[in-house]
C-alpha cells in the first residue's frame, strides 16, 4: 500500500516579500481610489482573510470590508469546475466602489464568475486584487492587482491550505507530496 505523506517544500515568498508587496498594492490602490468616496472590499473566504486584513490595515482611504464564500473545489482538492456562492454579501453593491480580494486565481473561473455575479449587482467600479497567480498563460481574467506570480505547484501559508492546514504560516511554501 502506498502511503502519501504532505510536506512543506520550498519557501517561495517569505514573510517580508509579502509584507514588502501588500504595503505597495495598498499604496497603489489609497492612490487609485483617493478621489472616491468609499471602498468596499470583498474578501474571498477563507483564504484571502490574512492578506485582506494586512492590506485593509495599509489602505489610507475610507474603506469597508466584507466576505463572501464561494466553493469550486470538492473535499478532495480538486476543483469540480462549478463555482458557487456558499455566504453572500451583507449589503447592496449598487453605485459602490468594489475590490474583489482573493488569495491566489489559478485559472480565473472562480474569479470570472464572482466578477460577473458582482458586475450584475450594479456597482459603481469593480476591480480585483489578488495575492497570487499561477498559469498566468491559462488565465485569460484580467487581475487589476497583482502580488505574485508563482509556479504551477499547491502553495500554502499565508491563507492558502491545504485541508484546512498550513493557512497561518506568515509565508507562502511549496506543498510536496513524499511517497513511502
Amino acid at each position: 500500500m502506498v502511503k502519501q505523506n504532505l510536506q512543506l517544500g520550498k519557501v517561495l515568498l517569505t514573510e517580508n516579500d509579502i509584507q514588502k508587496r501588500v504595503n505597495e498594492l495598498a499604496q497603489q490602490i489609497s492612490q487609485d481610489y483617493k478621489d472616491k468616496e468609499s471602498l468596499i472590499l470583498v474578501g474571498i473566504l477563507k483564504g484571502a482573510f490574512i492578506f485582506l486584513a494586512d492590506l485593509s490595515r495599509k489602505l489610507t482611504i475610507p474603506h469597508i470590508v466584507d466576505f463572501m464564500a464561494l466553493s469550486s473545489y470538492g473535499k478532495s482538492s480538486t476543483s469540480s469546475g462549478a463555482v458557487r456562492i456558499i455566504m453572500d454579501l451583507r449589503e447592496p453593491i449598487q453605485d459602490q466602489n468594489v475590490l474583489i480580494v482573493e488569495d491566489i486565481v489559478d485559472t480565473g473561473n472562480t474569479i470570472n464568475y464572482l466578477f460577473k455575479t458582482l458586475k450584475g449587482r450594479n456597482p459603481a467600479s469593480i476591480k480585483t486584487c489578488t495575492l497570487l497567480r499561477k498559469n498566468p498563460n491559462n488565465c485569460k481574467f484580467k487581475i487589476d492587482y497583482l502580488g505574485f506570480e508563482v509556479p504551477n505547484v499547491w502553495v500554502v501559508g499565508y491563507g492558502l491550505d491545504y485541508g484546512d492546514q498550513y493557512r497561518t504560516l506568515p509565508y507562502v511554501a511549496e506543498l510536496i507530496n513524499i511517497i513511502d
